[in-house]
């Protein structure tokens, strides 16, 4: 059985990241699901917009996902000894370095393939592209209101 790890932030949900994991699913029997704690996306990316249980909830209830675990404060590969998978799939966009990751697994003893996954073409395939046609909606309809 080859068990197949993906991680991400998942704030809102969208076909890219329905994409990222059914395509990281293909690669293997399992996929495990690792979600970004509200810590981490705050350090790394910015203050979450749902929060990591229900961002949690949401993963684990995709099709393609067979499990799904919250992240780990600190060493990010405490949680992938855990997982003990024989494939990470990296999403396009992800900011790991696909060669250093698999020189630094290596070095702590895990022989883990690392596969950096394609882009999906999508109007909406992005956290913040959804975020700012909301901010555009919300701007314009603020804009119609008032002119009546």
């Amino acid at each position: 059985m080859t068990r197949v790890m993906a991680s991400g932030v998942f704030d809102i949900l969208h076909t890219g990241h329905v994409h990222y994991l059914s395509e990281a699913k293909k690669l293997g029997d399992e996929l495990v699901v690792v979600v970004a704690t509200d810590n981490t996306v705050r350090r790394n990316k910015h203050e979450p917009i749902t929060p990591e249980k229900m961002r949690l909830e949401l993963v684990e209830s995709l099709k393609p996902v067979d499990r799904a675990v919250l992240g780990r404060e600190g060493d990010m590969y405490g949680v992938v000894k855990e997982i003990r998978p024989d494939i990470i799939a990296l999403g396009y966009d992800q900011a790991f370095d696909r060669s250093m990751l698999e020189e630094e697994l290596a070095k702590r003893g895990m022989d883990i393939e690392v596969v950096r996954l394609g882009k999906f073409e999508d109007d909406l395939n992005g956290t913040r592209k959804i975020i700012r046609k909301i901010i555009d909606w919300h701007t314009a309809n603020m804009a119609k209101e008032e002119g009546k």
